[in-house]
Formats: structure tokens, C-alpha cells, sequence
């Protein structure tokens, strides 16, 4: 008895110990699913408490964490076939047998009698081969590609998060300029129309400012209702369907530097696809010695410890215990040819994910190095509007002052103003969508933290 008790007692504690360290796996896995650390680099807290509240709410996520949970039990019934199973099926009747029953020449006259069947029955598959070992190592692998699966859920939706938050940045400020547009053409058209009414020009000039004002309140609906869509965007990935989308202003919104430009074909090995076909490969590797084993004889140990007896007071004595063991070897003869075919099929699966490993390299490379001549081309687009942006600024300037001494107009002032606001658009739209181009950069390499890993030439 106190054997059995400190059997229970070890099998409780294997059980809970790989509990314990399952969990801080995950919380390990979770952490660096969700590297904040990369995007405090746009200093933005709105940002950061919007995509954390992404990582709790999101149902995309949550079911990629099932996933996870559903196969890691996969492995632990898989695990249990290695182990020796135990079963218990007890037997407590009473036979009323009917009067003048005949065996041959041998009659056995009416009877009752108790019977008290309580076995232990054991068996234990002798993993000779190593078998389900190896269809362990199979599921361990279809775990890995799950746990990746998830990661590339974390970046993906986290990145398209950010590219949604920043393009709704980048829509207010439009909007905004849009507004003082229509104002600025207003003024205009106002002008404009007391030089009509003063004989000074033509109703020509009159209509076609009329018809740039209807064009610019034409363009700030445009922008109203893409603002209206991104926050509805956003309210999906935050499952907050009433809550204001909180953002930061465009004014403090920053480009990151130090992002490098060139990179090693190895940085693909970071991404999610192609460790999902990395242990696809060794998976199917596994199937594949899986199936040539299923060829081989099996051989089961089978036995049975227990009580049998007739009496209940003679249940535990010695006279009522039995015990037999014995080993089953099976093999089957004839299948049809169903496991050459089993077989013959992994190998043409493993095949073709060799084929898919190539092509995943392939494609990784190119969108990083789609990632990289987008971004320097943001760059190139977003220095270009700067320069014209401060051009134009001195041109509205000097509008303005040449007003003060009486060498232009208000209208000269008016045209200066609405080119300069033109730029800022300009200015606006290609700064994020440098930052946008960083974010896709960031996804194509797989969620490396750009800031800070080395320029790999």
C-alpha cells in the first residue's frame, strides 16, 4: 500500500512540473511575440497602450493561443502511447442458473453463486523500433509550426495596426490642412468676386475659382470619410466598438533613424514562414521513418493482477489471487499494400516541402528587398517634399511681407498660402508613409527589432 501511495504521489509531480515550466514558456513566447521594445522606438504611448489592448482583446489572437494549447495536448496523448496503460475493470454479479442445465453427459442441477472479478490489466507496447517516439518527435515539430504560426499572427496584426493608426494620423492632419484650404479658396473666390463686381476681371476667373473651392470641399469629404473608416478599422483589431480610437498628434510623430539599409540573405531565417517549413521538413522526415517502421512486427506486453473469487469472505485470501503476463507479438501479413502507399506518400511529401522550403527562402528575399527600396524611396520622396515644402514656406513669406509694404495684395498672400498648403499635404503624406514602409520593412524581416541589430552587409 504504501508503494502504490508514492507511485501517485511521483505521478502527480511529473504531471505538474511540466505545467509549471509550460507556462513560462508561453508567458517567455508571449513576451517576445509582442516586442513592445520595438515599437517604444516611435516614442507614441498611444500607440503602445492601443496595441497592448490589441494583444488582450483580439480574437485572431486568441484563437492562435488555442492553437497552440490544442497541440501541446496532441503531444501529451501522443506521449502517453509510449507509456504503459493501466486498466481497471472489475466485475461484481450473481448468476441464477436455471434447474437441469446439461454439459455432454454431465448435468449440473439449479444453482446461484456470487462472483467477485476485480483485475488490474496492464499493457505496454515495447517500443523496440522506437515508433511512437518518433511520432512524438512528429507532433513536437507540428507544435513548432503552430507556435510560429502564431507569431506571424503577433506581427502581422500588430503592424497592421500601426500602418492603420498612422495612415488615421496622417488623415487628421490632411483633414485639417483640407479645412484651411477651403478656407484659404473661399477667401479667394471672396476676392476674386469684388474684382468681378469692380469691372477687373472675368467671369471666367470668377468660375474657375468657384470650381477649385467646389474640388477642395470635394477632396475634404475624401478625407473625412477615410478618417471615419480607419477608426472603424481600428475599433475591429481593438474589439471597443463605442471607445474613441486615442492617437498621438502629427506634430509629434517621429521617423526613426538608424534603420539599416542593406542586409544579409540570412535574415530571412528570422521570419515565421520560413521556420514553419524548417519543422515541416523535420516533421515529415519523422513520418517518413514513421511509415517504413509501421512494416515492422509489433510486440505487446499484456498482463493481469487481481481477485477472483465467489465468496466475499474469501475475496483476499491468497487462494483468490491470480496473476498471468505474456507477450503479443502482431504483424500484419497482408494490407493490401495500404502502408507501401503510406509510406511512397510521405516521401512525396517531405519532397515537396523541400521544394516549398527553396521557394520560401525566395520570397523572403524578395520582400525584404521589396521592404528595403520602398522604404529608401519614402526616404528619397520625404527629404524631396521637405526641400519644396521650405521653399514654399519662404515663398508665403515673402508674400506676406511684400503685402506689409504695399507691393502685392491680400490675393497674392491668399495663392501664396494655399501653394504652401498644397506642400504640407505633400509633406505630410510622405513622411507616413516613410514610416509605414519602416513597419513593412520591419514585418517583411519577420519582427526584428530594426533600431537594433547590425547593419549585415
Amino acid at each position: 500500500m504504501k508503494k502504490i501511495f508514492i507511485l501517485i504521489v511521483l505521478m502527480i509531480i511529473i504531471s505538474i512540473i511540466p505545467a509549471i515550466s509550460k507556462t513560462t514558456q508561453e508567458s517567455q513566447n508571449t513576451i517576445e511575440y509582442l516586442n513592445i521594445e520595438w515599437w517604444k522606438n516611435f516614442k507614441d504611448d498611444k500607440l503602445i497602450n492601443n496595441l497592448l489592448t490589441v494583444y488582450q482583446n483580439n480574437y485572431d489572437l486568441k484563437n492562435a493561443a488555442l492553437k497552440v494549447q490544442e497541440n501541446e495536448k496532441l503531444i501529451k496523448m501522443q506521449f502517453a502511447s509510449e507509456l504503459p496503460f493501466i486498466n481497471f475493470s472489475g466485475d461484481l454479479s450473481r448468476d441464477l442458473q436455471a434447474p437441469m442445465q446439461q454439459f455432454g453427459s454431465m448435468r449440473i442441477p439449479k444453482y446461484s453463486q456470487y462472483n467477485y472479478y476485480l483485475p488490474l490489466t496492464m499493457s505496454y507496447e515495447i517500443d523496440i523500433w522506437g515508433l511512437n517516439h518518433l511520432k512524438t518527435k512528429s507532433i513536437k515539430e507540428q507544435l513548432e509550426i503552430i507556435k510560429q504560426a502564431q507569431r506571424a499572427t503577433y506581427i502581422s496584426l500588430s503592424s497592421d495596426f500601426a500602418a492603420s493608426y498612422f495612415n488615421l494620423i496622417k488623415a487628421d492632419k490632411l483633414l485639417e490642412i483640407q479645412e484651411e484650404l477651403v478656407k484659404t479658396q473661399e477667401n479667394i473666390v471672396s476676392l476674386v468676386s469684388q474684382k468681378y463686381k469692380a469691372g477687373l476681371c472675368s467671369i471666367n476667373e470668377l468660375l474657375n475659382e468657384e470650381k477649385i473651392l467646389t474640388l477642395l470641399k470635394e477632396e475634404k469629404n475624401k478625407h473625412k470619410l477615410t478618417q471615419q473608416l480607419l477608426e472603424e478599422s481600428l475599433k475591429v483589431y481593438l474589439v471597443e466598438t463605442q471607445s474613441k480610437i486615442e492617437r498621438n498628434s502629427y506634430d509629434n510623430v517621429i521617423l526613426l533613424k538608424n534603420i539599416p539599409q542593406q542586409y544579409s540573405s540570412l535574415i530571412v531565417e528570422n521570419r515565421p514562414d520560413f521556420k514553419q517549413e524548417e519543422s515541416n521538413i523535420k516533421k515529415l522526415g519523422f513520418d517518413v521513418q514513421i511509415a517504413k517502421r509501421e512494416l515492422l512486427p509489433k510486440f505487446t506486453i499484456v498482463g493481469q493482477i487481481g481477485l477472483n473469487a465467489y465468496n466475499l469472505s474469501k475475496l483476499f485470501k491468497s487462494s483468490s489471487q491470480f496473476l498471468n503476463i505474456g507477450i503479443l507479438p502482431n504483424i500484419d501479413l497482408f494490407s493490401g499494400g495500404r502502408k507501401i502507399a503510406y509510406l511512397k506518400l510521405k516521401k512525396y511529401q517531405y519532397e515537396e516541402a523541400i521544394n516549398n522550403y527553396q521557394k520560401t527562402i525566395l520570397v523572403g528575399i524578395k520582400e525584404v528587398n521589396s521592404g528595403i527600396l520602398d522604404f529608401k524611396t519614402a526616404i528619397e520622396n520625404y527629404n524631396e517634399s521637405s526641400n519644396r515644402l521650405y521653399a514654399q514656406s519662404r515663398i508665403y513669406n515673402l508674400a506676406k511681407d511684400k503685402k506689409q509694404i504695399g507691393v502685392s495684395g491680400n490675393i497674392d498672400v491668399m495663392y501664396a498660402k494655399e501653394a504652401y498648403l498644397i506642400s504640407k499635404k505633400d509633406e505630410v503624406t510622405n513622411k507616413i508613409n516613410t514610416i509605414i514602409s519602416t513597419i513593412s520593412l520591419y514585418k517583411a524581416t519577420g519582427g526584428v527589432n530594426l533600431n537594433t541589430i547590425e547593419n549585415m552587409l
